[in-house]
Parts: structure tokens; sequence; C-alpha cells
């Protein structure tokens, strides 16, 4: 008996075949496999937007409402209702809080949390600190100014 050889000629071609088809199909195999986590990123990107979408709305929605335009003036702005006497307590350590006080039956102010610890910086007191700065950047007295040039009369003496 002859010996059959290992690979004949249509195991041959059927093997380039699959190799050529693996090749063939490698490259769009990849791109939908990329294309279909491009597509999972930009959903998951939609909905965040989406999800923003609605709190836009639901802010809009409070703003809407004159009680909460009412409480954040007062909590942002430091603004009261007549009646009221606001002050700003300052801390001997250099941090401000708000403390508003109310004069009329001594009612505690709405819209202010009764645990809130301390306020931000107003932002004119920023405007008027750096107006301070700029007053006190001048030169030290004693110190003279340097004098401009005169240019007419000029008496000094000149390589003519």
């Amino acid at each position: 008996m002859a010996a059959r050889p290992r690979f004949t000629s249509r195991a041959t071609v059927l093997v380039l075949v699959l190799c050529s088809l693996v090749a063939i199909l490698a490259y769009p195999t990849r791109q939908i496999i990329s294309q279909r986590a491009e597509i999972s990123a930009q959903r998951a990107k939609a909905d965040r937007v989406r999800q923003q979408v609605e709190q836009l709305r639901r802010d809009r929605a409070r703003w809407q409402d004159p009680e909460y335009v009412k409480a954040q003036a007062r909590a942002r702005l430091h603004y009261a209702v007549p009646g009221e006497t606001p002050y700003i307590a300052v801390d001997p350590a250099g941090q401000a809080s708000a403390k508003p006080s109310s004069s009329a039956a001594g009612a505690p102010a709405t819209g202010v949390a009764a645990g809130q610890a301390t306020a931000a910086k107003p932002w004119y007191t920023s405007i008027w600190d750096s107006v301070d700065a700029a007053d006190t950047a001048a030169p030290a007295p004693g110190t003279p100014l340097p004098l401009p040039p005169s240019p007419v009369g000029d008496t000094s003496p000149h390589d003519h």
C-alpha cells in the first residue's frame, strides 16, 4: 500500500481559502466591534446629557417660584426683608460668617439653614479689598518721586 500524502491538493486549497476568508473578514469584524463600542459610549453620553437637561428643567421650575428666588437672594446676596436687621459677624480668626438677625418678633430668617457654619465672602468685599490694596501700594513716605523730563526749556547740556 502506498502511503497517502499528509496534505492533499484539496486540503491545501481548502486551507488557503479559509486563511484568505479570515484575512478578508478580519478588518470588517474589527470595524464592527469598534463601532459598537463607540455607539455604546455615545448612548452613555446621551444619557448623561439627558439627565443634565432634566436637572436644568427642575432648576428652572424652582426659579419660577418667588419664594425660592427670595430665599436665594437672602442666602447669596445677603438681602433682608423690610423690618429685619441683617448683620455679618466677623470671626476673630478672619473668617466671616453670615448671621441674619430679625428684629420682628425674633423669628429666625427663612431660607437660611440653622446649621450653616460660614458663608462665602461676598463679591463686593473682594472688590473693596482690591481697592484698599491698590491704595496701600503707594511708595513709602519720604521717598522722592522721579521727575519726568521737561521737554520745554530743557537746560541740560546736549551734544548738538
